[in-house]
């Protein structure tokens, strides 16, 4: 008889399973709900860049703020709006600054969530990016590709 590589570790229980998902879901933003909020000008979510402003100024998500996470104390954290949930965001799955910057934003009592996949996925999805120093706003041409999910 085969032993299941899948069952080898049971199933929590339904209500286990929910509670753990539903946790999931409140630490992680994915790149089309961001994009559908950003599109949708819900000022309640902001998002921040963590990376460093070069690589901000060659390519951001659209409306995102600069917010390198190596420049982030209590004082510079002072002047963000608490009423607000804040994204990180970085590169990709290969980089930890939106973590970095997702922890030191929680540890200053601050809502937030990361984004899964960072600027990376945000790209792979096909979500306009704005260049330069300033934000930027979502293009009022742009459609919200389908998620497929």
């Amino acid at each position: 008889m085969t032993s299941s590589a899948v069952l080898q570790f049971p199933p929590l229980s339904a209500d286990q399973s929910e509670a753990h998902l539903r946790q999931k879901l409140a630490w992680y933003a994915d790149a089309w709900d961001l994009a559908q909020d950003l599109a949708q000008g819900i000022e309640e979510i902001v998002a921040i860049d963590t990376r460093s402003p070069e690589q901000y100024q060659a390519g951001h998500i659209c409306g995102a703020v600069s917010f390198p996470h190596r420049t982030m104390t209590a004082e510079t954290l002072a002047a963000l709006d608490r009423s607000r949930v804040y994204v990180t965001y970085c590169d990709g799955i290969g980089c930890n600054g939106s973590t970095k910057g997702a922890w030191k934003l929680a540890a200053a009592g601050f809502q937030v969530k990361e984004l899964i996949g960072g600027l990376d996925f945000w790209l792979r999805d096909g979500h306009p990016v704005a260049t330069g120093d300033a934000p930027g706003s979502w293009p009022e041409a742009a459609a919200l590709p389908d998620c497929g999910c």
